[in-house]
């Protein structure tokens, strides 16, 4: 894998690879279908960021231990320091249509303030968007119109307006994505119902004092999912974060301990993976406004 692992840092680096032409050193619409070159298997490590949207299945993008859900009318994105590995279909041409850009492109625009928000970035394996007709013309729209800044000659107001297409463009998917968690509900409940199974089942082993509080990555992990896409998931579900169903078993945990038990504060702190008992009463006073001491003895009187 090392041996055929490309990193790509700039925009020209990424055209070479499909015998693209150059148009702006920070930014790109491909089209793959004009594309001269087209290597059959190959890793590549992002530096930039990339989106696109596929039209035929033609071949296999891998990133992490799983392959994408990318068939046709399904868009995937990559943002810098993710690994994919691609390997096409013998025969077929990829066709394929989206855009790359560097992060300096962005740098000073409201859309370089707010890439952070667009989580679907670092999605990965199963978590494709999946477009309808109507969806996948808006796309190919916003791309057209980023292509036309691109082609128009440099001034002054030229970086902004890129700019703002690209984040048009990422408002749309995210408002997609949002849809396809709405019509995927069925699925997104079995993943709920089993993030709570492992929630309890973690607490009632034993493992927090072992492993420590877990983390929203484990149990992403668990479910085969991203953090982020299974953050999203949840929060969409429930209105609550990974992290909030977390706390509240750690805190609904603490409360069964300290009354149901005669243990100490530090040891219940330390059978719920909290590294410090002074770390324990302040999460604790922070969700319930008392101290576990004084929760404790209100509650008994």
């Amino acid at each position: 894998m090392k041996e055929n692992l490309i990193k790509l840092d700039t925009v020209d680096e990424y055209n070479k690879i499909f015998g693209i032409k150059t148009l702006h050193p920070l930014a790109n619409v491909i089209d793959l279908s004009e594309a001269t070159r087209f290597p059959a298997h190959f890793a590549v490590n992002y530096g930039i960021y990339a989106l696109f949207l596929k039209d035929t299945k033609c071949g296999d993008i891998r990133y992490g231990k799983q392959t994408y859900d990318y068939q046709d009318g399904t868009i995937v994105s990559f943002a810098p320091g993710q690994v994919a590995e691609i390997e096409m279909q013998e025969g077929v041409r990829p066709q394929a249509r989206g855009i790359i850009f560097h992060p300096d492109l962005i740098k000073g625009t409201s859309l370089g303030q707010e890439i952070k928000s667009y989580s679907f970035f670092s999605y990965s394996s199963r978590e494709a968007l999946h477009l309808s007709e109507e969806e996948r013309g808006i796309i190919l729209d916003c791309l057209a119109k980023i292509k036309m800044e691109l082609a128009h000659p440099m001034d002054k107001l030229s970086k902004r307006l890129i700019a703002r297409n690209i984040q048009l463009l990422l408002d749309y998917c995210m408002r997609f994505y949002n849809r396809q968690f709405a019509t995927r509900s069925e699925a997104n409940r079995d993943v709920l119902s089993r993030f709570e199974t492992l929630l309890d089942t973690y607490f009632q082993s034993g493992s927090p004092q072992a492993e420590g509080i877990p983390s929203v990555r484990y149990f992403a992990e668990k479910v085969f999912l991203s953090p982020n896409y299974f953050g999203d998931l949840i929060k969409k579900e429930t209105g609550k974060t990974p992290q909030e169903y977390i706390q509240n078993k750690i805190i609904d945990t603490a409360k069964e301990m300290l009354l149901g038990t005669g243990k100490p504060v530090g040891q219940i702190a330390d059978e719920l993976g909290f590294q410090y008992s002074q770390h324990f009463n302040r999460v604790f006073k922070k969700h319930v406004g008392q101290s576990p001491n004084e929760y404790r003895k209100l509650q008994v009187v």
